[in-house]
């Protein structure tokens, strides 16, 4: 890909700038990790957290979760929205330096898998948000990564030509779905990968 002048930088939020992880809340929760685990991936698993980002509610996701599963897993699926607030870690504060250092410099964007109900709480948490020029939530546009129409949805909002910018996120297939879109997109493994990647396409840190 021929990097033009970059112009726009795009940030995934979950995995990138903040550390979201629901083993934060529920290692709490269960007596052991065995069961913790079992719980997180067959449970309230990714196709679990999928149908939220996608815009349908606690409510409504954790009646329909308990009428398919034993009522052992019952109190677990119901604390899920009970202790959401939990799952949220901290700033990955390598990063938001990162973000910190690029504002004033490059238009700033954000284009986050998030259900509508939290976004607001994230948002109220961590400040560095309002650094971003404006902030796609899947779970408000019913729709989400790595959904190719989100990403336009993003570009034709914003007036983003992917061309001239770059992708952030930490996800695979999504960094896959910006690059098909002429994103230069990064995956994100760390702070420290991230600013090497930016200087490697001409931002400087």
């Amino acid at each position: 890909m021929r990097i033009m002048m970059i112009e726009t930088i795009v940030f995934d939020f979950g995995g990138v700038l903040i550390d979201w992880n629901p083993r934060h809340y529920y290692r709490d929760v269960f007596a052991d990790d065995a069961r913790m685990e079992v719980f997180l991936s067959e449970i309230c698993d990714d196709e679990w957290n999928a149908r939220l980002d996608r815009g349908s509610s606690f409510a409504v996701e954790t009646e329909r979760l308990k009428a398919r599963q034993p009522a052992e897993w019952h109190p677990y699926i119901d604390a899920y929205a009970q202790g959401w607030v939990r799952m949220l870690g901290g700033a990955i504060e390598g990063s938001v330096e990162i973000l910190r250092s690029l504002k004033g410099r490059y238009r700033l964007y954000g284009l986050t898998n998030w259900s509508a109900e939290t976004f607001p709480v994230a948002r109220a948490k961590f400040g560095f948000l309002g650094l971003f020029d404006g902030i796609a939530v899947s779970g408000e546009e019913g729709m989400i990564k790595p959904d190719p129409e989100f990403f336009r949805l993003l570009c034709s909002r914003y007036n983003v030509a992917p061309e001239k910018s770059i992708f952030i996120d930490d996800n695979a297939r999504n960094v896959e779905a910006a690059n098909a879109l002429g994103f230069n997109a990064i995956r994100f493994t760390s702070p420290e990968a991230l600013r090497q990647g930016l200087e490697g396409l001409g931002v400087t840190v």
